[in-house]
């Protein structure tokens, strides 16, 4: 009886040794796995989540944000399983094997295999073991609290970094293609645009003034004039001097509705004109879209050493951030329709001129 005795409480002892040591390894980690998730995670990354309304970013914020005082307690804590899963073993076999075996066990198991793991889906199991880490900050909070005091004046959070212009680009370009991406190829075309704004100047998209219709002050508007402006389909059309130095206006064609150009004749100069301001070629097409933005026109004229070389529209602005040519009416008819003006309103069949 005393030698069953004796064996069942040798074989409870090493079942409580067995249970001890697992237990521990498992702690070590837990540790070890944290380290890996929250340091991983950017501040930045996890406000803006949690703006959003992520739960785990919102549970792993706090822990994130005091960086020192978490690495502290993640570390004497894991020190702390190691030693004692040491001290354990040696209760069963001697010194040094006690010490290669909790090297293997911690190395294998409380390293490699957590860190392997945690690293796969840092957010989700930061968020999953947020309270156990909690418990670890409060266990070790007088050590730990003093260690991040420290640590702050060591080395004093470091002025947050923005991404670059063609890192976002890059950002956005790992999108195409990616079934769990919440953007279509039209939304990351339209951004990609949008980025690239600055780097393109106002003669990339602009229309070479050989190819310009342009009217000058001293044109006359009669019958075939508004029939050739119509026939050629424009909405809007620059108002030029002879030496292209300057633009003296847009002539709408919505303000020729009611005028009878068959019983009268009107020079450009007696239309309303509308101002428009003049840009160089080298304008970025960044700061050229707050030009349409503020002067409220749809037509810039480009300039070179102070000659008009070209004409830039809002179209062609938005065809360059959309990445493809917006068509119009004009564009999908071959042959324009010519349409008939309206009957002259009263005060041009009493031979009033338009006020410009």
């Amino acid at each position: 009886m005393e030698l069953f005795g004796s064996l069942d409480t040798n074989t409870f002892t090493n079942a409580l040794i067995v249970l001890e040591v697992v237990a521990l390894v498992t702690l070590s980690a837990i540790c070890s796995g944290l380290n890996i998730a929250v340091m991983s995670l950017d501040v930045g990354d996890l406000r803006r989540k949690a703006k959003l309304g992520n739960k785990q970013a919102k549970r792993v914020l706090p822990l994130r944000e005091r960086t020192h005082l978490t690495l502290a307690s993640i570390l004497l804590t894991n020190v702390a399983a190691v030693s004692a899963t040491s001290l354990v073993l040696t209760q069963v076999v001697n010194g040094w094997v006690a010490g290669v075996i909790a090297t293997l066990l911690i190395v294998i198991f409380g390293e490699i295999l957590p860190q392997a793991l945690f690293a796969r889906n840092t957010l989700r199991y930061a968020s999953r073991f947020a309270p156990v880490l909690k418990t670890m900050i409060a266990v070790t909070y007088i050590l730990s609290r003093p260690l991040e005091s420290l640590l702050n004046r060591l080395f004093p959070s470091i002025k947050k970094e923005l991404q670059s212009r063609s890192e976002l680009g890059l950002v956005i370009s790992e999108h195409l293609g990616d079934d769990s991406s919440e953007l279509d190829e039209s939304e990351i075309g339209i951004m990609k645009g949008a980025l690239e704004l600055s780097e393109k100047r106002a003669r990339d998209i602009m229309t070479d003034i050989k190819h310009t219709y342009y009217l000058r002050l001293d044109t006359e508007l009669d019958g075939p004039k508004i029939d050739e402006i119509k026939e050629r389909g424009f909405s809007r059309v620059p108002i030029l001097n002879s030496e292209l130095t300057a633009c003296d206006g847009v002539l709408l064609m919505k303000d020729l509705v009611d005028v009878d150009f068959d019983d009268n004749h009107y020079k450009v100069s007696d239309m309303p004109l509308h101002r428009t301001p003049i840009v160089g070629s080298m304008t970025a097409l960044d700061t050229l879209l707050r030009k349409f933005l503020s002067s409220g026109s749809h037509l810039i004229p480009i300039e070179r050493d102070e000659s008009i070389v070209g004409i830039a529209t809002i179209e062609d602005l938005i065809e360059e951030i959309f990445g493809q040519e917006i068509e119009d009416e004009t564009d999908r008819i071959r042959r324009p329709i010519s349409l008939s003006f309206p009957k002259a309103s009263p005060a041009y069949q009493n031979g009033h001129k338009p006020k410009s």
